[in-house]
């Protein structure tokens, strides 16, 4: 159904269409964008899903807990049930349901991977609870992993933050940005104060730690002398970091937060793209070229989809407005350019595939979290 459009020109991919401003919480959803993402989804889940370990072939423990949660936003977006059955099926389905599941040995130390691991156990608790279904089981597991990532908070050492792993060998931006989104995000959702401390307490220290450089994007972490350690500005980042800004100024009415979310965003386009397509510094459209590892292959859709989460927290048409038309562009890019002829998303977006892009579950969910995206907030 969906091919790669080499001979497409760029204006194809820049929509002008700007529609009028609206109540955010009952904007319509664009049903072209979500029937593509629902096509892009049944690829993914029949190439890449293996039922007998709930796992995707693949994929890591951290990109699938994004895919199972980018189902679960496109089944609640739809009001279909596609893939209803894919939670319980799923390996991190299985621990959660299972009260006796041993979370620390789940986690193996990764500090990070569980910030996505309960954003997706929320996810799916939404999807149930919308189907009349109890979400207690996904809901009570990703409070217990909230507990595991607030006991590796650490004063001693660059003054504050989060380690990234249990390792405690390094203190990153990721790590801290999820950190800051699930302490929001969970004062919101269950009205526990410690969260919505703790959600302040990182955003104080994210701030002050230097890791956002003077682009106003940031980088990677921290080096041994708690100084910025000059490495990569990837996208998740600055799309993270806009959703936990978001989720704190919705808990607490701080519209400034908001403010400072989109001087990331929006130096994201300005840095970060191609063509006014996110453009990864490990991405080339020609054979040959860098190529993304396994994680870096989801992270332009995991910007788009916290841009999602952004603009659902922020609650602002006029917000909204702003960044439609690019995340049109996005969708349009992943349709065109990153579409092959068996309905697979590939890693690159921003030009026609000249034997570049990679083919894999993560960048198969990267392309439909954009698609969400842009159903949510997008041109139709």
């Amino acid at each position: 159904m969906l091919v790669a459009k080499a001979a497409l020109g760029l204006l194809t991919i820049l929509p002008a269409v700007i529609a009028h401003p609206g109540k955010v919480e009952k904007r319509a959803q664009c049903q072209s964008t979500l029937n593509t993402a629902l096509s892009v989804a049944h690829t993914l889940q029949d190439h890449y899903f293996n039922p007998s370990n709930g796992m995707y072939n693949g994929g890591s423990l951290w990109t699938d807990a994004n895919t199972l949660e980018d189902l679960h936003n496109l089944m609640l977006a739809t009001g279909t049930d596609d893939f209803a059955t894919v939670a319980d099926t799923s390996y991190i389905g299985r621990c959660a349901n299972n009260a006796n599941t041993d979370w620390n040995s789940v986690l193996g130390g990764s500090n990070d991977d569980a910030g996505w691991i309960v954003l997706a156990l929320w996810k799916i608790g939404d999807y149930k609870r919308a189907r009349g279904q109890s979400p207690d089981n996904y809901w009570n597991s990703a409070s217990k992993i909230y507990d595991i990532i607030n006991g590796q908070w650490d004063d001693t050492v660059c003054g504050g933050g989060v380690w990234w792993s249990t390792a405690h060998t390094y203190k990153n931006a990721i790590t801290n940005e999820l950190f800051l989104m699930i302490s929001a995000e969970g004062y919101i959702r269950f009205g526990r104060q410690d969260m919505l401390t703790n959600a302040w307490k990182t955003w104080n220290w994210l701030k002050n730690s230097g890791m956002r450089n003077s682009d106003n994007l940031w980088n990677d972490g921290l080096n041994g002398n708690c100084q910025n350690n000059g490495q990569t500005t990837w996208t998740y980042n600055q799309g993270v970091i806009a959703s936990g800004l978001a989720s704190l100024s919705a808990a607490t009415g701080d519209k400034t937060l908001l403010d400072q979310a989109e001087l990331t965003l929006d130096a994201t386009i300005a840095h970060l793209s191609t063509n006014n397509i996110l453009r990864e510094s490990c991405d080339d459209a020609v054979s040959g070229g860098p190529v993304c590892n396994q994680d870096q292959q989801i992270f332009k859709g995991l910007w788009t989809k916290h841009l999602q989460f952004y603009l659902d927290r922020a609650n602002d048409p006029a917000r909204v407005d702003k960044y439609r038309s690019w995340l049109g562009s996005q969708s349009s890019a992943v349709y065109h350019y990153g579409t092959n002829a068996n309905n697979d998303v590939g890693s690159v977006w921003y030009a026609p595939d000249q034997g570049g892009s990679i083919f894999t579950p993560k960048t198969s969910a990267s392309g439909l979290e954009a698609h969400v995206a842009a159903a949510k907030y997008g041109p139709c």
